[in-house]
């Protein structure tokens, strides 16, 4: 049997609240992650969640799934908007840190990294908050922060010596009901890079949920025929 978008995303959302509870290590979330957005079959999503405590059918319909939006697919920000938070600042000094993942950011996060980098990607991330600040704080260092196109963002840090720069790779409207991510802070002789783009994994959902399109659209119609031609 063929698998849907929204079975698909019902695997996911599984696995993400395994890796929440702890049940799954981080690189084997990843993988079966990946492997879920790619699956093609029941048959090759059911063994993703066979050992874990699935409440029916691994391939069960997702009941109030919102519709997919153009580019962003099914996000249900309910469940990914409030909770206590999991994390409030990142510190590298000669050294790094990441926040990445499936973790829950707080309303505000605050950043430093002196000679050093930090990684904060909000893309698997859940939100204390429907707004969020990131403060970053870095001399002669990096901090990278890496965000979901679909959410309402506003960069206005300040770089001397240094930049505080946004890169979009993927194109896309914010989502109505996303949360509002503010960066802002200081780079000296160092930088801070904002980018908006997707992961992997949902890049490579949202190649096959194209290809499926257009192989919809190319399909012939089951009433045309030879005869139909004339």
């Amino acid at each position: 049997m063929r698998a849907s978008d929204a079975e698909r995303e019902r695997v996911a959302e599984t696995l993400r609240d395994a890796v929440a509870e702890g049940r799954l290590e981080m690189d084997e979330f990843e993988q079966r992650l990946d492997a879920a957005y790619r699956a093609r079959t029941h048959g090759e999503l059911e063994p993703l969640v066979s050992d874990l405590p699935v409440p029916g059918s691994a391939v069960a319909p997702v009941a109030g799934l919102p519709p997919a939006t153009a580019r962003g697919g099914s996000v249900d920000w309910s469940r990914r908007i409030g909770g206590p938070a999991t994390s409030t600042w990142g510190f590298a000094f000669w050294g790094g840190f990441a926040r990445k993942g499936r973790w829950t950011v707080g309303r505000a996060f605050t950043a430093f990294a002196m000679w050093g980098g930090g990684e904060i990607d909000l893309r698997e991330a859940d939100f204390e908050d429907r707004e969020v600040v990131i403060r970053c704080l870095t001399i002669m260092g990096g901090i990278q922060v890496k965000v979901p196109p679909n959410v309402h963002l506003h960069v206005n840090g300040i770089g001397i010596m240094g930049g505080f720069d946004e890169r979009t790779k993927d194109a896309g409207e914010p989502d109505p009901d996303a949360p509002r991510v503010r960066v802002t802070g200081f780079a000296l002789m160092g930088g801070v890079g904002v980018d908006r783009k997707w992961s992997k994994a949902q890049r490579q959902r949202l190649k096959e949920a194209e290809r499926g399109e257009r192989l919809r659209l190319e399909k012939p119609d089951a009433g045309e025929g030879p005869e139909g031609a004339r």
